[in-house]
């Protein structure tokens, strides 16, 4: 698996983050948002309008992300266009996910619908997290949070969230 990962004069090089929203935690449940903040300083966020066979739905997961299913089919991308779109974006890369362990699976359930094949890797933040950056993990997290202006529970705020929280900590673990 190729790595988009690099250290260039002894600090770390901002990695890409992608980040799901989905209908729960249910093993029906299926991604509705994808978001992205390269390490370019690109982002992407779509919503994704759900296939037919796509029915679960969790209130207590609409409340955190606010998304409505009438949301999803009005302003909502056929799983299609946004897999095809993810591999525009991200072809050959490895991008990096805070909640791979939930991320992945969605990513794959929307691009084998979409019979389309995933030219990137995802791979759990925490493979390129030093031990010092763990260790200040959370008081950079809560460094950021300080002056981050945006839509928490929202994907490709929470991917420019995440990557902000990895710069903030690869600066206080001075790597």
């Amino acid at each position: 698996m190729p790595l988009n990962y690099s250290t260039t004069r002894n600090r770390i090089r901002k990695p890409a983050i992608i980040d799901v929203e989905a209908t729960g935690f249910h093993p029906h449940s299926y991604p509705i948002e994808v978001g992205i903040a390269t390490s370019d300083g690109q982002r992407y966020s779509s919503l994704i309008k759900p296939y037919p066979n796509w029915e679960y739905w969790s209130e207590e997961a609409e409340a955190v992300h606010g998304i409505s299913r009438q949301d999803l089919e009005k302003y909502g991308k056929p799983g299609k266009v946004v897999a095809e779109d993810l591999n525009r974006l991200l072809q050959n890369q490895t991008v990096y996910s805070d909640g791979w362990v939930v991320d992945k699976p969605w990513l794959i359930k929307l691009f084998d619908r979409a019979r389309t094949p995933m030219n990137f890797w995802v791979s759990p933040l925490e493979m390129i997290l030093t031990e010092q950056m763990m260790a200040c993990w959370s008081d950079a997290k809560l460094n950021v949070a300080k002056d981050f202006d945006g839509q928490r529970h929202r994907a490709s705020t929470d991917a420019l969230f995440i990557q902000k929280t990895f710069d903030c900590a690869a600066e206080l673990a001075g790597v």
